[in-house]
């Protein structure tokens, strides 16, 4: 017994010595990574609203906090500083609006940048440095759009985009891996994400790339005259039908489900799935957007309402100019002009198991009488009351501006009668 002691108690002291030895190596990192002697770029591609993080791989021992700046480009001289000079800026990635600025859209967590919901204008030049202005580390960050993406249903027969190759630079999309099959049990769809990428060997030396002579298609280190030509190339998104059985658990709760149904006639209370349902009432005719908890626009996330299967391949931004309902490549659904026809709920699955569900019910605006008191009747009572007393003025100004006019200019009045005399 005092043996399996000893033992126990030297296995742990050994668990203390790696953790502490891990911990030392993660501290040291910064120490056995020299910083470059001329600052480089190093290229990083995104899809927008994605959130990145880059972290500062190097620094100086004595530095003991470091600041973020951005800058457009080489060429501007416009500098913003990403953090405040006496500590970190923490920010809930719940509560980030895609429409906010950036300096409302980043954290700054064990000497790491963190952009949430990086946009196009996001694009550009993030240095690691001093508040006095000495930089360690940089990046050339390209956020790719996604407002003309390619979309390709593979199921359709269609195919992705080819290569582009010119005389001095080629054109083409480095893909991702596939995502999980958004959905379990049933057909569901994956995502590939791709993204534009560039070869030629007259790119700018001072960026990095991890592969010679590449860089993603927006990146600073293309030449000019290149740009136009290397903008007309867009990301691009392959999209393929899957089915996955869903796992173990799953299939427990649905015999707990058929269980529970006969307590439930027995008066018991019957077994509720555990995911969050979240209410929510709408006014007829506004514009509803539902985001899925947890979900990033990497993520293989599918939506349904009630027992029918929203698809990609029929409700994807872009399948249908005219269409109402319809998924954004960030997985938001969106609803335009809201009917009764959309109450319902609605299921979010994110990599292949349900999150989420919104129990949406829509109400007309009762229309309330209008009184002299409201805002709205004072309004209209002083712009037709100022546009009565303007309209008033330049009509008793014309008629004075005539009446001067015909008394002081000479024969203006009533032409002279002639008499004839008499035959």
């Amino acid at each position: 017994m005092e043996g399996r002691v000893l033992g126990a108690t030297i296995l742990f002291c050994l668990v203390d010595v790696l953790r502490a030895f891990a911990i030392e190596e993660k501290g040291d990192v910064f120490n056995r990574m020299a910083c470059p002697a001329f600052l480089m770029f190093d290229n990083a591609a995104y899809l927008a609203d994605m959130t990145f993080e880059l972290p500062c791989n190097c620094k100086p021992q004595e530095v003991s906090s470091v600041v973020w700046y951005f800058q457009k480009s080489t060429d501007n001289h416009k500098t913003t500083v990403l953090t405040d000079f006496a500590g970190t800026v923490v920010v809930d990635s719940e509560h980030i609006n895609v429409s906010s600025n950036i300096l409302k859209r980043f954290s700054i967590r064990m000497f790491s940048l963190i952009v949430f919901q990086a946009q196009v204008m996001d694009s550009g030049h993030y240095l690691c440095g001093t508040k006095d202005g000495d930089f360690f580390y940089g990046y050339d960050v390209d956020v790719q759009s996604t407002e003309h993406i390619t979309v390709a249903f593979l199921d359709r027969g269609q195919h992705v985009q080819g290569n582009f190759t010119d005389k001095f630079f080629s054109l083409f999309t480095t893909f991702w891996d596939w995502t999980r099959c958004d959905r379990c049990g049933v057909r569901g769809e994956q995502r590939r994400i791709g993204l534009c990428y560039m070869r030629s060997a007259q790119l700018h030396p001072r960026y990095r790339t991890a592969v010679p002579n590449v860089t993603s298609c927006g990146s600073r280190a293309v030449p000019v005259h290149f740009q136009r030509a290397v903008g007309r190339r867009r990301p691009e998104v392959a999209i393929r039908s899957c089915l996955t059985p869903c796992l173990k658990e799953d299939a427990s709760k649905e015999g707990m489900q058929s269980i529970s149904n006969v307590i439930s006639k027995l008066g018991e209370k019957p077994w509720i799935a555990q995911i969050p349902i979240q209410f929510h009432k709408q006014v007829a005719g506004s514009v509803l957007v539902i985001t899925c908890p947890g979900a990033r626009p990497e993520h293989a996330v599918a939506w349904d309402k009630d027992s029918v299967r929203l698809y990609r391949s029929h409700y994807l931004i872009g399948v249908n100019k005219t269409m109402r309902v319809f998924i954004d490549h960030g997985n938001h659904l969106h609803i335009r002009q809201v009917q009764l026809s959309d109450e319902g709920t609605y299921f979010c699955w994110l990599e292949g198991k349900t999150v989420a569900a919104f129990q949406l019910s829509v109400f007309y605006q009762k229309k309330h009488k209008r009184t002299f008191s409201d805002p709205e009747m004072i309004f209209a009572f002083k712009t037709i009351g100022l546009s009565y007393i303007l309209i008033s003025i330049i009509f008793v100004i014309i008629h004075v501006y005539r009446f001067c006019r015909r008394t002081i200019t000479p024969g203006s009045g009533s032409p002279p009668r002639l008499s004839l005399p008499g035959l």
